[in-house]
């Protein structure tokens, strides 16, 4: 009985959300930016990674964040894998990326329990 509610269970896997949240060095930004959409991006692409959103704070020009979803967080961890172990990114933007990053933050979410909502004050 428990093997078939864990079977269950697997079938209905949800979707994850990854959030990351980068905090650059200071006057990295316009060289991170370029880095990121004429490098980095078209290369998640190529490597079938799905970028929902990507940009700058509003508040801090300094801050970046990339959001990108995953079938689960075992396909995320092997697409990572490959993505950040493969030459291309190794040999590629790895370096220009990482040399602009101070810090970075990572969360993951049900990708269902995000709906945004609108709260008005009367």
């Amino acid at each position: 009985m428990l093997l078939y509610h864990m079977l269950q269970k697997s079938k209905k896997q949800k979707m994850i959300t990854e959030i990351r949240i980068y905090k650059l060095k200071e006057n990295t930004a316009t060289e991170f930016i370029t880095v990121f959409t004429e490098q980095s991006l078209p290369m998640m692409k190529r490597w079938r990674v799905n970028v929902v959103d990507y940009g700058f704070s509003l508040i801090d020009v300094d801050s970046f964040y990339l959001i990108r979803s995953y079938e689960s967080i075992e396909q995320r961890k092997e697409s990572q894998e490959a993505f950040y172990g493969s030459d291309e990114w190794i040999n590629g933007p790895e370096k220009a990326i990482m040399g602009c990053i101070d810090t970075y933050n990572t969360s993951v979410v049900d990708s269902e329990k995000l709906i945004i909502n609108k709260t008005v004050s009367k």
